[in-house]
């Protein structure tokens, strides 16, 4: 029988999600008073050892909840929010996540709240409006362009606007800042206005053809239930128009949209389609904002002022009052995997959320991975074909050119330099695909065959000839200076060998002298607002050559594009790791997707060393679907995933001998609990054994029983945390994506 008699204070209780890397939530007291105010989802700042830390409260313990004798509760420091700012739909969202990959509550949690949260600032931040003082000021800034389209805009609003949709509209910050030391505009904080508002269309939508009237049609159906969909549409079908009118037709109902992409680089070319056909809130929401932007775009979100949410893999976990859809653009993308850390897979969490809200869920690509085709094929989602290219653009023919036997010139052969010049005389634009940024993957001596290779992994150095002439190794960071001669045989000769963009891109200048060669990878796009500056260009219809790695292949619409290049496609086919085809299939057809969108016909030329391989015939000769069939029946036969439930034990030391022995102790533990259910493969070295300075060992777990697999792993995972030396690092990688 419950005591009836009044509680003694220091037994009002809570529980609290803190982030370390504990895997327990932890208890801690607290005044009546406080004990009344708490919300379950609101921040408290608690004392952690020798640490003041932020948590969340994830439970109210009843009165009667047994104590631990044994313990000592800390009563909580403060209590930061008076009502919840994670929601239980969050709450459930996060505690599955963890539990599901097996990592610890409290930072899991914290991955849900913007920076400014995180560190218990309050949440009722001020806006920053911005307001025009001075009405005729158009000669103070006629010399500036992006001044003067500012004060345009700022003209329309007398009175003020948000920094918030100034930066939608493309005005910079820095452009506001310089508008306010000449005394044309000021900047006034005001309490931030979260009512939530209407959805109203800006221009009509585009007539949509009989396949795409039937995607929209069946997810508006299941408009008010949970089911996912396969949007399996050709490049440049129309998945953005299908997007576009479920959307229409949820954000009437009053609800709210969240579409997830895989890469900023993608968010303005999709927020301005957005834009040009809602007007209403849409906020971005990505790792390229500073924290006070972060954090009005996350309340507009979780209070329902924002109708549409735009963002990359962690705006999964944002809070979203009155979720009614989730589009996933471009599901197929490795980028929706966490590769560090907290490693979820932004996918498969959505389609989870998608069950809690009870909304229809897309998933959208022309080139789905194999896991969705298998639930597809296990009639977990629904998928819906785009077979017809949008307008009048027809599909790119493909072309393959044999290494072994085409003339070449710094690794372009001459066949292609013919194709090239040809388009370019026709004013159309070419694409030359390279995944490999830097000037060249190998510097060799040529008397000793000497390499420079990085003195921390196991990997060449790669020479970069910008802004200065450097070995630079790409996966630890480390840079040397390049070296005069040989440092074996003193020989002055070094040369490097094979190709990156940066000679790519010097080559091609040679080769075509009056015309624009622009190159795309992460060292040239680093700064702010550069991606921008060069889709303007790729938008006008001016002959260029544009060079680029993975960045190119993304979803982007280049109209004047008609002839794709792939230039190196043979590493991705003689990989160790088991999804390197398929990795390779896709990238073949997202970079031939960017041929021939517009008026043009389009052409792909890949070259290769391996013209017979079966891989590149299927995909050639049918499609990339007969490629998914046929990779999914091999699948089978070797009981990899889909098939069978991996999770990936990664280990590093600086002493490979104590990660084999570690390893192999636990996977002989881990044999005997689990009745042989798990297939356990390894320990072996990591395919780059040694990476900075350290030695990898990698152990892989296989089981065709998902409950099982994670039933077994949990105390066995925990225990192995427990014993492993203070100079080891572990990580568990579920559902990996890369055995690398």
């Amino acid at each position: 029988m419950p005591n009836s008699s009044p509680t003694p204070p220091d037994l009002y209780r809570i529980r609290v999600a803190v982030a370390v890397h504990v895997y327990d939530c932890f208890d801690y007291t607290l005044t009546a008073e406080q004990y009344q105010q708490a919300e379950v989802g609101a921040r408290v700042a608690v004392s952690f050892g020798r640490q003041n830390l932020i948590g969340i409260i994830v439970e109210k313990l009843p009165f009667d909840a047994p104590i631990d004798p044994r313990f000592k509760l800390k009563a909580i420091t403060e209590l930061l929010d008076q009502q919840a700012i994670l929601d239980q739909t969050i709450l459930n969202l996060l505690t599955w996540s963890a539990q599901y990959y097996q990592f610890p509550m409290g930072e899991v949690f914290q991955s849900a709240l913007p920076t400014f949260l995180r560190q218990g600032k309050p949440y009722n931040l001020l806006a920053r409006m911005w307001k025009v003082l001075d009405l005729k000021a158009e000669s103070k800034v006629s010399r500036s362009i992006k001044q003067q389209d500012a004060y345009k805009i700022l003209k329309l609003h007398p009175s003020g606007t948000t920094e918030n949709i100034l930066n939608l509209a493309g005005i910079e910050t820095a452009t506001l800042k310089a508008l306010e030391k000449k005394a044309i505009v000021a900047c006034v904080l005001e309490d931030q206005d979260f009512t939530p508002q209407a959805i109203s269309l800006a221009q009509m939508p585009l007539t949509a053809n009989d396949e795409q009237k039937h995607a929209i049609q069946q997810v508006i159906k299941s408009a008010k239930k949970y089911q996912a969909f396969l949007l399996d549409g050709l490049t440049g079908s129309g998945k953005t128009e299908v997007y576009l009118q479920i959307m229409q037709h949820v954000l009437q109902q009053g609800k709210q949209v969240l579409v997830l992409v895989p890469e900023i680089g993608l968010t303005p070319q999709t927020i301005s389609r957005f834009q040009s056909r809602f007007h209403g809130n849409i906020v971005l929401l990505h790792s390229g904002l500073n924290d006070s932007k972060r954090l009005q775009a996350w309340q507009a979100a979780q209070t329902g002022k924002a109708s549409i949410i735009l963002g990359t893999r962690s705006a999964i976990y944002t809070p979203l009052p009155n979720l009614g859809l989730i589009v996933l653009d471009e599901e197929h993308d490795l980028s929706f995997k966490q590769q560090e850390g907290f490693r979820y897979h932004a996918r498969d969490v959505a389609l989870y959320r998608a069950h809690l809200a009870g909304c229809p869920i897309v998933l959208g690509t022309a080139t789905p991975s194999i896991e969705s085709y298998a639930l597809v094929q296990a009639r977990k989602m629904t998928r819906l074909e785009l077979n017809q290219r949008a307008g009048i653009a027809v599909m790119p023919k493909v072309h393959l050119i044999d290494l072994k036997i085409a003339q070449k010139q710094n690794g372009i052969s001459q066949q292609l330099m013919d194709e090239i010049q040809k388009r370019l005389d026709k004013k159309e634009q070419v694409l030359v695909f390279l995944n490999r940024r830097g000037y060249a993957p190998v510097l060799i001596c040529e008397s000793c065959a000497w390499q420079a290779k990085c003195p921390h992994c196991d990997a060449n150095f790669t020479v970069h000839r910008v802004p200065y002439q450097h070995l630079h190794c790409h996966h630890c960071g480390t840079i040397h200076r390049m070296p005069e001669h040989c440092p074996q045989c003193q020989h002055a000769e070094l040369k490097p060998i094979g190709l990156g963009t940066a000679k790519v891109e010097e080559h091609l200048q040679q080769l075509f002298p009056n015309f624009e060669v622009i190159r795309v990878d992460r060292d040239s796009t680093s700064r702010v607002g550069s991606w921008q500056k060069i889709y303007d260009k790729i938008q006008k219809s001016e002959p260029i050559i544009l060079l680029g790695t993975q960045m190119l292949a993304k979803g982007h619409h280049f109209p004047y594009v008609t002839l794709v290049a792939i230039l190196d496609i043979d590493s991705g086919l003689l990989s160790v790791d088991f999804r390197a085809t398929e990795r390779t299939a896709q990238l073949i057809v997202q970079v031939s997707g960017r041929a021939g969108r517009g008026e043009h016909k389009g052409d792909v030329y890949l070259q290769t060393l391996r013209p017979d391989h079966p891989l590149l015939n299927t995909l050639i000769q049918q499609d990339y679907r007969h490629f998914a069939q046929q990779t999914l029946k091999e699948r089978q036969a070797a009981q990899l995933p889909p098939f069978r439930y991996a999770a990936l034990i990664r280990c590093e030391s600086k002493d490979q001998a104590q990660n084999q022995a570690f390893l192999q102790q636990h996977a002989q533990a881990l044999r005997e609990i689990s009745e042989n259910l798990i297939d356990i493969w390894g320990p072996i070295p990591a395919p780059m054994e040694r990476k900075a300075g350290r030695y990898q060992a990698h152990m892989v777990l296989l089981s065709p029983d998902r409950a099982r697999l994670h039933f077994y792993l949990r105390a066995w995972w925990q225990n192995m945390l427990h014993q492993k030396p203070s100079t080891m690092k572990l990580t568990l990688d579920i559902d990996p994506q890369e055995l690398s």
